[in-house]
């Protein structure tokens, strides 16, 4: 076997990937302290106190302690410690996410709102740049568009990575179909997406998309779409550390960061094709 540095990410790409990361991270964050002033999905234009599809709450057990539970379609779940209630500064207190999980502090909602909007626009601005960099360069259609060849070879990519098996050599330079099925997801459904249900859920936007409002089912509506939406960019960077992690982290550390990737090759395919 031998090995070789390969220049596999440009800078653009690069960069873009780690303000996405820390727009990514902050949105969390910032986002769920401010769903800790409501925390409760409803569906609609109103959110009526036991009509809510999902609510976070708090209560008391026989003894007085606090309990937190998640209820969800009527059903309740005792999530104490998590969800509903948590300890603040020693003390358990009724809070929807727990402190670690919002940014930037336990209950700063006015803050909370500023780093969500300002980080809401970093990440539209890093997101169009991105796609307008992609299209300039071809990097959509060669990189991330499916061709043929990936729909062929679909089944055996999910066999692979059901099996945790990952390309080697060249085959690792080039995105699998369900890498490339996962980044146009995550960029123009859940980034448009995501986007789109925060614009609606301002009511400055009426005079604009007062329309769209309406077709999604109402504010409320739009809320809770957007909240799920999130919970998919969740899943999403937890599948993706975890291919990081079992794919070689350094190696993807370092082709992310300088743009260059190792491979490792068998020297007999090397000369059976030089």
């Amino acid at each position: 076997m031998t090995a070789s540095l390969v220049y596999r990410h440009r800078w653009p790409v690069r960069v873009m990937h780690w303000i996405n990361a820390i727009c990514l991270l902050a949105l969390l964050g910032s986002g769920l302290q401010i769903f800790n002033a409501h925390p409760s999905l409803s569906w609609g234009n109103r959110s009526d106190p036991g009509k809510e599809l999902l609510a976070l709450r708090s209560g008391q057990d026989a003894a007085g302690n606090v309990r937190g539970m998640t209820v969800i379609g009527g059903h309740g779940f005792d999530t104490t410690g998590v969800l509903g209630a948590s300890k603040v500064n020693g003390e358990w207190t009724s809070r929807g996410f727990p402190t670690w999980a919002t940014i930037p502090g336990p209950g700063w909602l006015a803050m909370g709102r500023r780093w969500h909007f300002f980080f809401a626009w970093l990440f539209v601005l890093n997101g169009l740049a991105y796609v307008g960099w992609s299209l300039a360069s071809r990097h959509l259609s060669r990189d991330l568009v499916p061709d043929r060849r990936d729909w062929r070879g679909i089944g055996r990519s999910i066999v692979d990575h059901l099996r945790f098996r990952h390309p080697q050599g060249e085959e690792a330079l080039r995105y699998n179909i369900l890498q490339r099925l996962a980044y146009l997801v995550a960029i123009f459904v859940f980034g448009g997406g995501i986007v789109l249900m925060g614009l609606l859920m301002s009511p400055r936007m009426d005079a604009v998309l007062g329309g769209l409002v309406e077709a999604v089912g109402g504010r409320q509506s739009a809320r809770t779409i957007h909240f799920f939406i999130a919970m998919g960019f969740i899943a999403f960077v937890v599948v993706h550390v975890i291919e990081v992690l079992i794919s070689g982290p350094l190696n993807q550390l370092r082709g992310m960061i300088t743009g260059w990737y190792r491979i490792r090759s068998d020297r007999h395919e090397e000369d059976r094709h030089g």
